[in-house]
């Protein structure tokens, strides 16, 4: 009869076998570090990649050539007066830094424009600094900012369309002391005092919006209603008392009588005249 030798079960390892360390088998690799590649600036990095458009301040008709000869500014970085030359295959628009080689180009601006793509960064860097540039105090041409005109133009737009609106909305009670304001005569149709109010507004609809809050208007509207009520009486040499003749104040010589009374009744002494006259004229 055959015999079957025992399996051998597994189970726990015996204490004195031995253990084998495989970690100190492998030999260990060092990270690398991440390094970054060093930036390569190109000499437009320091400009804005955007376009300029200059204009001629006045004048300069179908062409214009913006001098150059003897051009020096005050370079604040040196603390020395240095000249400015443009010359298109010169990196530097100083003079003292170009080469023996450089060639200065004329910069012509024709029906008063002057058209710079962002690629000619020496042309935008001499015209920034140029003394005729309105922004350094110049007088000759000035960077026309698109962004900054169309603002304004809508600004204008926005309040051009409120100060009509108040031409038409407001009563004519209300309109009568800018009337005055603007030495309209208002002996005649409301429709014609609109009128006329609706090309002040349109003209000027910042400082026609702002008269409604100015209190000189209110003071020269009281005034103007008094004259024309004969409440007072005003000529070259001063404002009176109609009923009196007696003198509320002289008028200097080459001033307006009106202008003269409406300002001495904003003051603390003529205050008591303006209450005066707006109590005569509450009661008409």
């Amino acid at each position: 009869m055959a015999t079957t030798a025992p399996k051998k079960t597994g189970g726990r390892p015996r204490k004195n076998s031995p253990s084998i360390d495989i970690s100190s088998s492998i030999e260990e690799i060092p990270t690398p570090k991440k390094t970054t590649p060093p930036t390569v600036k190109t000499p437009t990095d320091s400009w804005e990649k955007k376009d300029k458009l200059y204009r001629v301040i006045s004048g300069g008709g179908i062409v214009y050539s913006l001098p150059q000869t003897g051009v020096t500014v005050y370079d604040q970085g040196k603390n020395t007066i240095r000249e400015l030359r443009y010359c298109p295959n010169e990196q530097s628009v100083w003079r003292d830094e170009q080469s023996q080689f450089a060639q200065r180009e004329h910069i012509m601006f024709r029906d008063g424009l002057l058209y710079v793509p962002y690629t000619k960064p020496n042309l935008i860097e001499y015209l920034s600094k140029h003394p005729g540039n309105k922004a350094n105090g110049g007088n000759r041409f000035e960077l026309v900012d698109n962004a900054k005109t169309a603002e304004e133009q809508l600004n204008n737009e926005f309040q051009t369309l409120d100060a009509v609106q108040m031409v038409r909305d407001k009563h004519i009670e209300e309109l009568l002391p800018i009337a005055m304001f603007y030495n309209m005569s208002i002996d005649r149709p409301s429709s014609e005092i609109r009128f006329d109010l609706l090309q002040e507004a349109r003209s000027n609809p910042a400082e026609f919006i702002s008269a409604f809050d100015n209190p000189v208007v209110g003071v020269r509207s009281t005034i103007k209603t008094a004259e024309m009520y004969q409440i007072i009486k005003t000529d070259e040499n001063g404002s009176y008392w109609f009923d009196s003749g007696r003198l509320i104040v002289s008028t200097p010589v080459g001033q307006d009588s009106v202008d003269v009374l409406t300002r001495f009744c904003m003051t603390e002494k003529g205050s008591l005249v303006l209450g005066e006259l707006e109590q005569k004229v509450s009661r008409l």
